[in-house]
């Protein structure tokens, strides 16, 4: 009798069970389909208004210091493989990416990416802008564009993903992003074995709640300025 009670029981939760399930499913289709669109255009839209005054006197100071434009743009892959320009402030001198090879002995970074930590092409006040993240608010116009998300893997240049392995392939799946794990878990300190593990730990798991995490732990990582050059 009991042991009947018991399988009785057990049929009567394991609907509940799946209908959780299913429901879970069901919110984190919804908000990848239409829901982080959403944030993404609102979010972007607050976040430039409340950065132009930040965005302007960058502007005036990156004119004052060097000749050249203001933004920087270059050609980057975007999701399902797709080029698009994307938009940062001016933190070198003019011409800089002409002349790489003269520095390309200095790179510090594993793999395919190209990173250095005092880098002789940067300004003054470019170094400022890397440091403080300032650079990057160029690129809330590339979400609004539909080109990138608020929260997605680091959008590549098409050089680096040349040398792609296969299974790193994936990482172009989604929209790139302004923000990710590994910018929050240290970014230029990490290698970059590691940095694509991570992307596709977020594609795996993306959700509502990873991406505000991801979006709240953004600011501190900014402010701390950990592995940021």
């Amino acid at each position: 009798m009991v042991a009947r009670r018991r399988r009785d029981l057990g049929r009567r939760v394991e609907p509940d069970a799946d209908g959780r399930d299913d429901d879970a499913a069901r919110a984190r289709g919804f908000y990848l389909r239409h829901g982080k669109r959403a944030i993404d255009l609102v979010g972007a839209s607050i976040a430039l208004v409340l950065h132009l005054p930040f965005l302007l006197l960058a502007a005036m100071a990156i004119k004052l210091e060097s000749r050249g434009p203001v933004f920087y743009r270059s050609t980057r892959i975007g999701k399902n493989g797709r080029p698009f320009t994307f938009l940062k402030l001016r933190s070198m001198m003019d011409g800089a990416d002409r002349s790489r090879h003269h520095v390309a002995h200095l790179n510090e970074a594993d793999g395919p990416i190209f990173k250095i930590s005092r880098d002789p092409r940067v300004t003054r006040v470019g170094r400022f802008l890397r440091m403080t993240s300032i650079d990057e608010i160029p690129q809330f116009f590339n979400v609004i564009r539909g080109e990138m998300s608020l929260v997605g893997p680091r959008p590549p240049l098409p050089a680096e993903v040349a040398q792609y392995e296969p299974w790193q392939l994936h990482r172009l799946d989604v929209l790139p992003g302004i923000t990710c794990l590994w910018q929050i878990s240290g970014r230029s300190r990490i290698g970059f074995q590691e940095w694509m593990r991570l992307d596709l730990e977020y594609i795996k798991h993306r959700s509502f709640g990873l991406d505000v995490k991801i979006l709240l732990r953004t600011i501190p990582a900014v402010l701390s300025r950990d592995g940021a050059y």
